[in-house]
Parts: structure tokens; C-alpha cells; sequence
């Protein structure tokens, strides 16, 4: 069946699909566990997903094509790309066989520098269809293969799509610019990567920075023993309260004071639990990760 890929000319801003997000990745994780995520220690590279201005345009989106279906590890097989009218930025046929059929919007005839995010998606749609890895709802779906295109190492690309000016605003997916600098701050974290050299659109580059800055303040949330002293204080209080503020990032049980407590893995973003009141290393059954704790 096809499966369809938007591009929005209203642009939202910030997390709106935080709890999504993090069930992707956790998600991810457990479905190629640590070690088939750490199989993609390099972002797809510019080179790679450019298309020139001289080169044919068919056979310029079938060699993008390949190259993505290279990074995402998938099976080689013959990609028919064309480009016809429609509602949507693209599409891809998920069937059964080896061949790739991806459509894309006649509109990127004239902006070949979006080919390669178009086909991000679209080829990632087929890796996780192959790993029979989804969510019930299709916007969850949706949210689950940009994160996972991100994750990967070549969401980078739909990231770079984003502009907003005078003259047009676009954004490719279904994260907000935001939620894609987060997912890409999360991957630099794990692959020590630094995309920010490779955008080329100013706008893109703004997102990533805040995406950033999100994903390092949620380093410093207790019970990591990176915490702010702020949030730490806080954290003490409510610990020996044995009662968590709403919408605080961890959670409490055992009564008062507390005798554990329960949070998301800064890596996975599974749930963990350990012991409250002390400083230890707690390793992620998900992703493997050990953090340090000041429980």
C-alpha cells in the first residue's frame, strides 16, 4: 500500500509531539536493539544526496535513492522514482517485492536541494515496514519513521528542508523543526556527530540549536547527578515528601520519604527505576546505557 509523506506551508514550533517522540526511540531501540543501532555511526553525507544542476534529474534521484537504501542497510534492488502532481510531498509503495516505487511532487523538479529529505522518509517508511516495527495510529506512524529517519542518520536531510522567509516556508515531515534538532541532539550524544556544518538553510540550523539545548537540559534533571542545583533542591524536598509535582520528570514510590524513584533513560527513553536517596550507576536494559544517578 502507498504511503504518504506531507509538507506543511504553516510551520509549528517546539515539542508538541514529545510523548511520541520518545516512544519512538525507545521503540527503536528495542526493536534493533543497542548493538543494530549502533550500525549507523555515520550520518548519510551531503555528497551523497545532492543532485547538480547538470546531472539528469531521473537518474540523479535514483542514484540518492540507492545511496539512502545503502545507509539504511536495506536490501539493493531496482528504484523506479517519478514525479507527477499530487497533495502530498511523496509516496512509496510498500509491497513485497525487491523493487523500491517511490513517487515524489512534481514541485521538486525545480528544488532538486529537498529530493534527498523526500526519500529519507519514504525509504525509511520501507526499513521499518521490513522490521515490522509501527504504531497504530498513522500520525504516530508518521512521527515514529522521522524520528527514526533522524535517529539513523539521515533525518539530518529533513531538517535541512525547513525554511521560512518572504518568499516561502516549508517544512518537510511531521516533527516541528524543533523536534527534529532534539532527535538529532539525541543521536550526537550517543555517535559524538555534530550536524550543524552540514545545514544549509539558516532557519534549520536556529532548530537544531534548540533542539539541542532541550535534549542537554533533560541531562541535567534529577536524578542524574548532572542535575542542576535548583532542580536538585526541588527534587530533595519532594523526595522526602514522597510526592512528585505534576509534570515533573520522575516519579516516586514507597511512601515518605520515598524509597524509589522512576524516570526516563536520557538515551532510550525508557522508564527506569532505582533506589531513592542514593549515588549509583543504573544500566538501561533497552539501550545498554549507564547513567549516573544521585537518587
Amino acid at each position: 500500500m502507498p504511503n504518504r509523506h506531507g509538507a506543511d506551508r504553516v510551520v509549528v514550533h517546539g515539542f508538541p509531539h514529545r510523548a511520541a517522540v520518545r516512544a519512538s526511540l525507545t521503540a527503536l531501540y528495542r526493536r534493533l536493539s543497542p548493538d543494530g543501532v549502533h550500525r549507523y555511526p555515520l550520518s548519510v553525507p551531503a555528497s551523497d544526496t545532492a543532485i547538480g544542476d547538470d546531472e539528469d534529474l531521473h537518474l540523479g534521484t535514483r542514484r540518492v535513492a540507492r545511496a539512502l537504501v545503502r545507509h539504511l542497510r536495506l536490501p539493493e534492488a531496482r528504484i523506479v522514482a517519478s514525479f507527477r502532481p499530487m497533495e502530498h510531498a511523496a509516496t512509496v509503495e510498500l509491497a513485497a517485492g525487491p523493487e523500491y516505487f517511490v513517487e515524489l511532487n512534481d514541485r521538486f523538479r525545480t528544488r532538486r536541494r529537498d529530493i534527498g529529505a523526500a526519500l529519507a522518509h519514504e525509504i525509511t517508511h520501507v526499513l521499518l515496514h521490513r522490521l515490522g516495527l509501527d504504531f497504530p495510529g498513522t500520525a504516530e506512524n508518521e512521527i515514529l519513521t522521522d524520528v527514526t529517519t533522524a535517529y539513523l542518520g539521515a533525518g539530518w536531510l529533513l531538517l535541512d528542508a525547513y525554511r521560512q522567509d518572504g518568499v516561502e516556508s516549508q517544512r518537510l515531515g511531521y516533527l516541528t523543526p524543533e523536534e527534529f534538532g532534539y532527535v538529532l541532539a539525541k543521536r550526537a550524544e550517543v555517535f559524538g556527530e555534530d550536524p550543524s556544518p552540514w545545514f544549509t538553510s539558516y532557519v534549520a540550523y536556529e532548530a537544531w540549536v534548540r533542539g539541542r539545548a532541550e535534549a542537554r537540559r533533560e541531562r541535567r534533571l534529577p536524578p542524574l547527578a548532572g542535575a542542576a542545583w535548583a532542580e536538585r533542591r526541588r527534587y530533595g524536598r519532594e523526595r522526602r515528601q514522597g510526592r512528585a509535582a505534576p509534570g515533573a520528570p520522575y516519579g516516586f514510590d514507597g511512601g515518605a520519604p520515598a524509597t524509589g524513584v522512576s524516570f526516563a533513560c536520557p538515551v532510550c527513553l525508557q522508564r527506569l527505576r532505582i533506589p531513592a536517596g542514593r549515588t549509583l550507576r543504573a544500566r538501561c536494559g533497552v539501550c545498554a546505557s549507564v547513567v549516573e544517578c544521585a537518587g
